[in-house]
């Protein structure tokens, strides 16, 4: 049975909003993937549609896609404009590249030929669609697009081999108690253990996951502070992605003492925390973000992982976690942030602190 997946579409939607696009068109229904277009606006990106209906269905709707692209470089006045396909214009082969060269504007136009039916069913695949569509752009670079893309599909490799998307059913499971776990942490801490806090987190997600590497844990365990491991290269991505790398290392409690690659690399950073940690053993180890790109087998402590999604609890407990802790939405939570957003396991540490 197969769980329903996010969409080519959207995929393409975020990664148009990593190159900081100014506008967005989806060519197809209102309806369209709505929730991440509103979303996406929190970004400060207008997302518009063409609206396309049952006559355009029939008959096409290339006119409509030129006059709401005209209509878009006129009342906005962007650089760069993003066009997406949807399911109905890809299926009645709309020529979208046509259309924006036939609008005529002073906009630079990204066109993206995606659409949620492809054979593979990754939602990767869209956001591969959109880095070279960019390329083509001269928005980024081929050698960018080649990094991008490795990490995309090893992102797809672990969901299939280790996460939501293996094949079968999964009951959504909304893990351990948060405060039985948060007391774990702080009794290793005071028994003197060693901890370490493993940040491997996606893009702006890192944001909520790295809250709880904002504590002051100097004020409590003065001569027992966790070692940080975290994957916020500020050197590796799109300035977008940099930035978000800056402001979490500008606001965690103290600076990292290994850092395992870039934000947009949570495929294969948890394979370079699982060297440092294999390097410096700990008595408990806590990961945040992506835990099932760190293989948990390998390391011979207590383990504990932090989690956006109640379907990864089984996979993450089959890989062999000891405990498992759910913080919800947090795509939705960290959408638009520029700064730490409060994490509720994080908001349970400090309670029991206090």
């Amino acid at each position: 049975m197969i769980h329903p997946r996010p969409s080519p579409i959207a995929a393409a939607l975020y990664t148009l909003r990593d190159m900081q696009v100014d506008v967005i068109v989806m060519h197809g229904p209102a309806g369209c993937c709505f929730r991440t277009g509103r979303l996406l606006e929190d970004e400060g990106i207008r997302v518009i549609t063409t609206a396309m209906n049952e006559n355009d269905f029939i008959f096409g709707a290339t006119d409509k896609l030129i006059e709401v692209l005209q209509e878009a470089d006129e009342t906005f006045k962007p650089k760069n404009i993003g066009v997406v396909g949807t399911c109905a214009s890809m299926i009645i082969g709309e020529n979208m590249k046509e259309a924006a060269r036939n609008a005529q504007i002073n906009a630079n136009i990204i066109v993206v030929e995606t659409h949620g039916g492809y054979d593979s069913g990754d939602n990767t695949t869209g956001a591969i669609l959109a880095l070279k569509a960019a390329q083509e752009s001269g928005i980024i670079s081929q050698d960018e697009v080649e990094r991008q893309s490795r990490m995309l599909e090893e992102a797809t490799r672990l969901e299939k081999t280790r996460g939501m998307a293996k094949g079968e059913y999964i009951q959504p499971d909304y893990g351990d108690n948060k405060v039985k776990v948060a007391r774990i942490i702080l009794d290793a801490l005071d028994a003197n253990k060693k901890v370490a806090i493993v940040l491997n987190a996606k893009k702006e997600t890192s944001y909520l996951f790295a809250d709880m590497m904002t504590i002051n844990w100097q004020k409590y365990y003065p001569d027992n502070q966790p070692l940080y491991i975290a994957n916020t290269d500020e050197t590796i991505g799109l300035p977008y992605i940099k930035q978000h790398a800056v402001e979490v290392n500008n606001t965690i409690y103290k600076k990292a003492d290994y850092t395992t690659g870039g934000l947009d690399e949570y495929p294969i950073t948890g394979s370079n925390a699982l060297n440092y940690l294999k390097d410096d053993e700990q008595d408990l180890v806590i990961v945040l973000g992506v835990p099932h790109a760190v293989e948990v087998t390998e390391i011979p402590s207590t383990t504990i992982a932090l989690t956006d999604g109640p379907r990864l609890v089984k996979p993450l407990k089959q890989m062999g976690y000891d405990y498992v802790v759910t913080e919800l939405d947090a795509h939705s939570k960290t959408l638009g942030a520029k700064t730490i957003v409060e994490s509720e396991f994080a908001s349970v540490i400090r309670g029991l602190l206090e």
